[in-house]
């Protein structure tokens, strides 16, 4: 028997992953209309992806589980990287993270990340539907209908403004939506373990670099103290779907480590393989995807369930304005044109250090077990060398300054960050930060510098005129009486600002920054707030 919903819904989120809860939270928190279904009876409940990058950390804090995520957590601050019976430290996000609240990389399961965005998704009255499988999606004008199958075999027939596919690799949006999916998958076949390790120090992650391959310890804390990631001989034949044993990857671990390292207790082990794949478009008409139906690659550089939580970030408050009418139709096609480029860099970048960690071509087994063990930590020695890395690695550095949405207005700061890029973060006068004033929903205007040179009735104006989605700060260079208490002097110096410069910046909801532009001249912020905000 085929129902037809009697709720109407505006956006159908299939999938409860981590992506796919935070980009229902992000709707809900807006006020849309949102179900989430998942065809799985129950959430994950393995550790799976473990690795929060400090990005994820800052766009997750408007939702309001951050400081939860970062008390159940484990922050790395080290590498123990163990080669030809020496073991070297390498520091992890040391440098380059200044403008952050979240100057580490995060250990906490997937499970546990799960647990907190479901938790919060149930806060704003959104319950994920579980065992209820999409079968059938047809688009029309401006909507689309989903069938979805029901635990107890019952179909449904749900019209949607908008459906997002955060349904995996596997992904049903992206199979009936016909978008393609290009890539491959690599020969290699790893094991994946959380279970209790002796013999290395709980306060680092370590690297076991061999011949063969490398092996990983990650501490976990939750479910178990460790996660072990370690690479199968290219010989060895075993399928996927085999049964793993402990005896079986205490052999494999011994390899690597010479039996340094004894494990014991595993609460979850698994054999897989790995693909490098990404969608030729995010978008068809009312139908888009984000996380690993976007894009799947291997889990070098810990980015894959960062780079789609902040897919769902960046698509959430475009589809909310999109829904309340106020935005130029345009917006909704800067998704795939900001984040298509970022999922193919990250492919990029996660295949070559995939690549150089399991070649068995000699000359590359010969530089990763003696030539950068012992190169690494002068590589990595000069600041803006680890600045650099550690800036990329966190995904702090990315930034869309090539989207239609990113517009440079005249006499902009020569520093600082420009459009399209993250706001950085600074603290302000009385505790705050700058992520913090600028956390609530919407845009968000600040105007930089000596107060006395804004037109006041003209910000006034603009104040009143977009007042339910745009919030206007004010960040003076020195102290001052007035209602911004003292000066904001390390906000403006993170803005590249030298004092007594008056600046404008016109922060998008997602924190990346729209517009901006030197001087007290609001005839350019005008224009864009006229294009993209409909009025």
């Amino acid at each position: 028997m085929t129902n037809t919903s009697g709720g109407a819904v505006e956006v159908l989120v299939v999938g409860a992953g981590p992506t796919g809860l935070a980009m229902a939270g992000q709707l809900a928190a807006t006020g849309v209309r949102v179900r989430v279904v998942d065809r799985a009876l129950d959430r994950v409940h393995e550790s799976r992806a473990l690795a929060v990058q400090p990005r994820t950390l800052e766009v997750l804090a408007g939702l309001g589980v951050t400081d939860e995520m970062v008390a159940r957590g484990n922050r790395a601050v080290r590498l123990s990287v163990h080669a030809g019976g020496r073991e070297r430290s390498l520091p992890l996000f040391d440098l380059g993270l200044h403008d952050t609240a979240y100057p580490y990389l995060l250990f906490l399961s997937q499970s546990e990340t799960e647990r907190l965005l479901g938790e919060r998704l149930a806060t704003a009255g959104v319950q994920v539907e579980r065992g209820v499988e999409l079968t059938g999606l047809a688009t029309g004008e401006g909507s689309a209908v989903a069938t979805l199958r029901h635990p107890d075999g019952r179909q449904e027939q749900v019209s949607a403004r908008y459906v997002v596919g955060c349904d995996g690799a596997h992904s049903t949006v992206r199979h009936l939506a016909r978008i393609g999916f290009a890539g491959g998958s690599y020969p290699q076949t790893f094991v994946l373990a959380d279970l209790e390790a002796d013999g290395v120090d709980l306060g680092a992650a370590h690297a076991f670099l061999a011949g063969r391959g490398m092996l990983f310890l990650f501490p976990l804390g939750r479910p178990a103290s460790w996660r072990l990631l370690a690479m199968r001989p290219p010989t060895d034949r075993t399928p996927p779907d085999a049964p793993v044993s402990l005896d079986e990857v205490q052999a494999l671990a011994d390899t690597y480590t010479g039996g340094a390292v004894r494990l014991s207790a595993p609460v979850w082990m698994t054999n897989f393989r790995l693909h490098h794949r990404a969608a030729v478009h995010y978008r068809a008409g009312s139908i888009f995807l984000a996380g690993d139906a976007a894009h799947i690659h291997s889990p070098a550089g810990a980015q894959g369930m960062n780079t789609g939580i902040q897919d769902a970030v960046n698509l959430g408050w475009k589809l909310a304005a999109a829904l309340r009418g106020d935005a130029d139709p345009a917006l909704l096609d800067t998704y795939d044109s900001e984040r298509a480029p970022v999922g193919r860099m990250v492919l990029r970048f996660t295949d070559r250090a995939f690549t150089i960690a399991t070649s068995t071509n000699p000359v590359v087994r010969f530089a990763r077990t003696r030539i950068a063990p012992a190169l690494l930590p002068a590589v990595l020695a000069p600041r803006i060398v680890r600045a650099t890395a550690f800036r990329t690695v966190s995904q702090l550095a990315i930034g869309y300054r090539h989207s239609p949405l990113s517009t440079e207005g005249p006499h902009s700061p020569r520093r600082g960050p420009r459009a399209g890029d993250r706001l950085p973060d600074a603290p302000l006068p009385g505790g705050g930060t700058l992520h913090r004033l600028t956390a609530t929903p919407g845009w968000h205007l600040l105007l930089c510098g000596p107060p006395d040179g804004w037109p006041a009735g003209e910000i006034d104006a603009v104040a009143q005129r977009h007042a339910a989605r745009l919030t206007v700060h004010r960040l003076i260079g020195g102290p001052s009486t007035g209602e911004a208490g003292e000066g904001h002097v390390d906000a403006l110096r993170r803005l590249g600002l030298r004092p007594g410069f008056n600046a404008m910046y016109l922060v998008r909801p997602d924190g990346h920054i729209g517009y901006r532009a030197g001087g007290t001249d609001l005839t350019g912020l005008h224009g864009y707030l006229r294009r993209w905000l409909r009025s």
